[in-house]
């Protein structure tokens, strides 16, 4: 009913117990108690780990700080949104639309079922299963993540002040979700431009990806000309 087996072939992996995968990407707008919050949690921590631990051993040498923004810039929400629309999720996740021939999924609850589903594998599978499951999905972001990193918000405070002699205005939109797992919006904007938007766990990590947000629309305009 669920297409759970065309799920668990688009993520090459088959559970042993099917419950826990649809628990993964059902929302609680569908079921209030059997939904996937838990596993998202769970989720979180253990994409954080893998992600933590790869880093350590591709930068035995780094700092401490570059490896945390490093680690910032792989595992937000913008990110599980990225690896959400590769694994198309918008086409399994059951909301209290799912009947509805309109049934229609926000980018949030794609990046939040990406994270459920990772509490799933390592439920259903294990650690050694789950981390393969990241490093697969995360390889390119990961290999990204080898050139120099500087981070966003310096590198569009330096755009803005070399070509408007002004300082980038960052606005937070909201705070929402529970104590233990906030979801900070933030808005960034620059003299000429409209606010660009991002979602994050803090509001310096939702900082961090709207001007990284913004860098990427500079460029892209730049190049377009």
């Amino acid at each position: 009913m669920y297409n759970l087996k065309t799920l668990q072939k688009k993520i090459k992996i088959d559970f042993k117990n099917e419950k826990i995968l649809l628990r993964a990407i059902t929302h609680k707008s569908f079921d209030a108690k059997n939904n996937y919050e838990n596993l998202e949690f769970l989720g979180d921590r253990v994409l954080g780990l893998v992600v933590s631990k790869k880093l350590y051993e591709l930068y035995p040498d780094e700092k401490v700080g570059s490896l945390d923004k490093k680690l910032a810039s792989l595992v937000n929400k913008n990110r599980c949104l990225e690896v959400g629309v590769l694994l198309n999720l918008k086409d399994f996740v059951i909301t209290g639309s799912f009947k509805s021939s309109k049934h229609k999924v926000e980018n949030k609850i794609i990046s939040d079922c990406c994270e459920a589903l990772i509490g799933a594998v390592y439920l259903d599978r294990g650690f050694d299963a789950s981390k393969n499951f990241i490093l697969r999905l995360w390889k390119n972001l990961i290999n990204d993540a080898e050139t120099t990193f500087v981070d966003a918000k310096t590198l569009l405070q330096e755009y803005s002040l070399k070509n408007f002699k002004s300082l980038p205005v960052y606005k937070l939109v909201s705070n929402t979700g529970p104590r233990h797992k906030p979801n900070f919006k933030v808005g960034v904007k620059l003299k000429n431009s409209s606010y660009i938007y991002a979602i994050g766990p803090s509001k310096k990590n939702a900082e961090q990806s709207a001007a990284s947000e913004l860098l990427k629309k500079i460029t892209k305009n730049e190049l377009a000309r």
